[in-house]
């Protein structure tokens, strides 16, 4: 984002009552320790939205602002404008005025070298516009719906050439070829164009299936003919420097690929399945910004909470989920939150999926025999304040973390629950006591990752009487406690070339915060303990459901009714 001067961007602060004077002065020493933007900052922590950003820059420099969407970008004039340089100088060409001359949304307007560079080069004068990150983002996807619509074609042509020449070749000699290594180049340019996770490549009885996970869901993208399989397989191999030669054992790797000029962490899997190796690439951005608990989707209230929590000296903050419901992303926003030069911040992870500055992060090895509970063991002798364990999933590793945040540690850790309250009595199943338990436990949060509905073609409806019955029988089986009702209005996306016609883009998350107060900690530690009475208990001290959080985004527009359930089930 454009920068602003310190001392302007602190008076505008100061104005509107948002920060005190010490305060942003301790937040712009620590945005110089942390290499972060200050802006970036600010955002993270909550203090600040981006759009109060934009205005501020948007009067300071006497440049408009534009919001980019599918009203505004003229789709015929953004190609003018090859993407590797719209990406390298972070603009993007979006209308063509009467006159001749064109609108011009850009990161940073006062770039001067690059409005006279766009101006020769389209031999036109241009007229410049502020634009967000996100939304210049949203205006590259134009770029991507082109190589969209050619990515069939290129890949049909990868595979005949790769047919006609890796045949008669060894696997491993047709990885190196062009063919084989445009075949997987464009798989996974194509997968980081729609914004997917995974890229699986299943082999079935008579060809090979590739996959998509774009936004939680798997999507079919395409078959290609089985004789290409092994060769395919040999290249991401070459990539992850995985053994070509080993077919019956699972094999895990990494590499890194670049598209323009950002990188993208690709973790691969490979496991041998019936009819030849199944793989998996996880696609990570190689660098993440941080994120506020706000824009992860938590309401204000639950916020307050986890922050009040997480400002402990000791104790134990748990994120709880099933696989990919957020809770490493949750867990790195904490980190975020609690990464300041007077404590010493150690983690465990498998894998580490976003590298932390001044974060001594170490990954899970057990052929070096660095596990999670032995790699805690080490850690506490690291002299550490906030200790990240990745996941607790055994008797060992639980023990271990909730003596390490008994003894004066902030202990963050995952859990594989589904909801909150769950989490104690998983607890109490790996043989910690229940006074352990009652006395280490902060705050848990629990979480599931829902489908935001695209804003470009979203729409407002009233549900008929018919689908009001079905949805209130829903809520009953759901939350039978919870006096929960339809709302009145609910929405919905059309689907657009966007969002690639499913209505949705993005995703947010829905959570409940159980906080771990007197009375919770009593009812622990009581005879008359079990699962109901903490999630009545729960309730009455003011917790918001995961489901009551999700229809309550359904209700702003943020999400749809039908994904709510769809998650909430699951």
């Amino acid at each position: 984002m454009l920068q602003i001067p310190p001392a302007k961007l602190k008076d505008s602060l100061l104005r509107d009552g948002l920060i005190t004077s010490e305060n942003f002065d301790a937040l712009a020493a620590e945005a110089a320790r942390l290499g972060q933007d200050l802006a970036d900052l600010l955002i993270s922590r909550a203090i600040v939205s981006d759009k109060y950003l934009l205005n501020i820059l948007s009067v300071y420099f006497g440049v408009e602002r534009v919001s980019l969407d599918t009203s505004t970008i003229d789709e015929s004039v953004v190609p003018l404008v090859p993407e590797a340089i719209a990406r390298k100088r972070r603009l993007i060409v979006f209308n063509r005025n009467p006159d001749g001359s064109f609108n011009v949304a850009m990161e940073n307007p006062s770039d001067l070298e690059s409005v006279e560079f766009l101006s020769n080069f389209l031999k036109s004068p241009v007229k410049t516009f502020l634009v967000t990150d996100s939304d210049l983002n949203r205006g590259f996807s134009v770029y991507s719906r082109e190589f969209t619509r050619d990515f069939r074609k290129i890949i049909e042509e990868n595979i005949k050439a790769s047919l006609g020449r890796s045949l008669a070749k060894e696997a491993e000699q047709a990885a190196t070829e062009v063919p084989i290594v445009g075949l997987v180049d464009n798989l996974v340019s194509y997968a980081a164009s729609l914004g997917a996770s995974d890229i699986h490549i299943e082999a079935l009885e008579s060809g090979i299936l590739v996959r998509f996970r774009v936004d939680g869901i798997l999507h079919e993208i395409m078959s290609i003919p089985k004789e290409v399989h092994p060769a395919v397989i040999a290249r991401i191999k070459l990539l992850s420097a995985l053994k070509l030669d080993e077919h019956s054992q699972p094999q895990d790797g990494r590499f890194r690929y670049k598209i323009a000029k950002d990188f993208i962490d690709i973790r691969v899997s490979i496991m041998p399945t019936f009819h030849g190796e199944k793989t998996v690439l996880r696609l990570l951005p190689a660098t993440q910004k941080p994120m506020s608990l706000s824009e992860l989707g938590m309401s204000s209230e639950a916020t307050n909470i986890v922050s009040e929590n997480i400002n402990r000296t000791y104790g134990m903050v748990l994120v709880c989920g099933p696989t990919g419901s957020g809770k490493t992303t949750t867990l790195y926003a904490l980190l975020n939150l609690l990464n300041k030069p007077e404590v010493n911040i150690v983690t465990i992870e498998d894998p580490i999926e976003y590298e932390m500055k001044y974060v001594n992060q170490t990954q899970i090895n057990p052929k070096a025999g660095i596990t999670f509970a032995n790699g805690l063991r080490s850690m506490l002798r690291q002299d550490p304040n906030i200790i990240l364990v990745g996941e607790i999933r055994d008797e060992e590793t639980a023990e271990i973390s909730v003596h390490s945040a008994l003894t004066g540690h902030l202990l963050l850790s995952s859990l594989h629950t589904n909801d909150a309250a769950t989490a104690v009595p998983r607890f109490l199943d790996m043989k910690i006591a229940p006074f352990l338990v009652s006395a280490v436990l902060n705050v848990i949060i629990a979480q599931r990752l829902v489908r935001k509905i695209c804003m470009s073609c979203i729409y407002s409806y009233e549900p008929e009487s018919a689908a009001i019955k079905t949805l209130t029988r829903e809520l009953k089986q759901i939350d039978p406690d919870a006096a929960l009702s339809v709302p009145k209005i609910l929405y919905r996306g059309k689907g657009c070339s966007e969002c690639g016609g499913t209505g949705y883009r993005g995703r947010i998350g829905i959570f409940e915060v159980l906080n771990a107060d007197d009375a919770i900690r009593a009812l622990i530690v009581s005879a008359d303990f079990n699962l109901d009475n903490l999630r009545s208990l729960a309730r009455k001290q003011g917790m918001v459901g995961m489901f009551a959080d999700g229809l309550n985004k359904a209700q702003l527009g943020l999400t749809t009714i039908e994904e709510v359930f769809r998650v909430i089930r699951e």
